[in-house]
């Protein structure tokens, strides 16, 4: 007997209420030189970037967190003061995405609990608080996908995925949830303030059955670039996770999406013209710029990324869920789209990992 194909019934997400862009941009000019500085607002204008979201509370004026009373206000605060934070917003936000989705789709009989997160680190595990206060039974089975940085949906939906075609009863709910702003560094090199120029709070969930509803999620892929181990690197520092994203991550990307071999992963062997919608990580605007070149693509392919971006910035895991959340609330993916879509996210490794999703036209 056949598998049964897995479905993403729904799709639901949350963000907090404290936009944090210009705030931090102004914080970030701040830091820099004479000669660095317009750069950097450059950059800032062309990034795509509207608005980023943040757990972190106000300051005691009502300012950002990097103004007197704030978080970030004087000494930095150490990684366990950040995790300490991390264990309290995250399991709050995440709950705040599930209940977004809970008035999508019907949540009752959850069977699995499957949770990625990068952007901190709690024991019991998130997964563990996220199950508690939805007061799900011991019985459900969770999986807690850790570190995986923003590919780390594609890896929760292919947990899900399997789950839901090896048992047809099983309901799997997926939980996304990042905390980028807990880990501002003050540093004074134009390179790693780019870098967290691009990174909000978010968190998303989708609920993951065998019932033929929703969005069919069909073949997984992943390909590692080689030797690019170095471009994208997520350390544990005394204040905060360290990330170094390097400025050839698009032109790696682009020039990877060049071999044969890597872009019949992504596309199946079609041509990546033909294929209709297109789900890319919304790592930033150049990321997107190099996927759209790379591939050929039409201007507009990518529009569905770009328009996460601007609303809400890199939430690394997140972000691809927000993207097909937004497909699905358009009608444009699911069972009344004709071809099957690609969804595609890049991470440390530098790795592009993926699905497809939708019904052959």
């Amino acid at each position: 007997m056949d598998r049964p194909r897995a479905h993403i019934a729904a799709i639901g997400t949350a963000v907090p209420d404290h936009d944090i862009h210009a705030a931090f941009i102004a914080w970030a000019e701040a830091q820099l030189g004479e000669r660095e500085r317009p750069l950097f607002a450059r950059m800032a204008q062309r990034s795509g970037i509207a608005h980023r979201w943040s757990v972190l509370p106000r300051a005691a004026d009502g300012g950002s967190p990097v103004e007197p009373g704030g978080f970030y206000a004087g000494t930095m605060p150490t990684t366990a003061a950040r995790m300490a934070l991390y264990a309290d917003a995250a399991p709050a936000l995440a709950l705040r995405a599930i209940a977004d989705l809970g008035e999508r789709v019907a949540l009752a009989g959850i069977t699995h609990l499957v949770v990625a997160s990068c952007t901190g680190f709690v024991a019991p595990g998130i997964d563990q608080i996220i199950a508690a206060r939805l007061g799900l039974g011991g019985h459900v089975e969770r999986t807690l996908v850790g570190f995986m940085g923003c590919y780390a949906a594609v890896s929760a939906l292919r947990v899900a995925h399997h789950i839901a075609r090896s048992d047809r009863a099983a309901r799997v709910l997926v939980v996304t949830v990042e905390l980028s702003s807990l880990h501002l560094r003050p540093v004074t090199q134009l390179e790693p303030l780019l870098a967290m120029l691009q990174f909000g709070d978010g968190a998303a969930a989708a609920l993951v059955t065998a019932e033929p509803s929703g969005l069919p999620l069909t073949r997984f892929f992943a390909a590692t670039l080689p030797g690019s181990d170095d471009l994208i690197r997520w350390t544990i520092g005394d204040h905060g996770f360290v990330m170094h994203l390097s400025g050839e991550v698009p032109g790696r990307i682009g020039q990877a999406l060049i071999d044969p071999a890597v872009r019949a992963a992504i596309t199946g062997g079609r041509d990546a013209t033909a294929i209709a919608r297109w789900a890319v990580h919304a790592g930033g605007r150049s990321i997107l710029d190099a996927v759209e070149h790379g591939l050929g693509l039409d201007t507009d392919a990518l529009q569905p990324s770009r328009a996460i971006l601007q609303r809400f910035g890199n939430m690394s895991s997140a972000t691809l869920m927000f993207v097909l959340a937004d497909m699905l609330a358009e009608g444009r993916v699911g069972d009344g789209a004709a071809g099957e879509g690609v969804a595609l996210a890049f991470g440390p490794g530098l790795a592009a990992e993926g699905f497809g999703f939708g019904h052959p036209a």
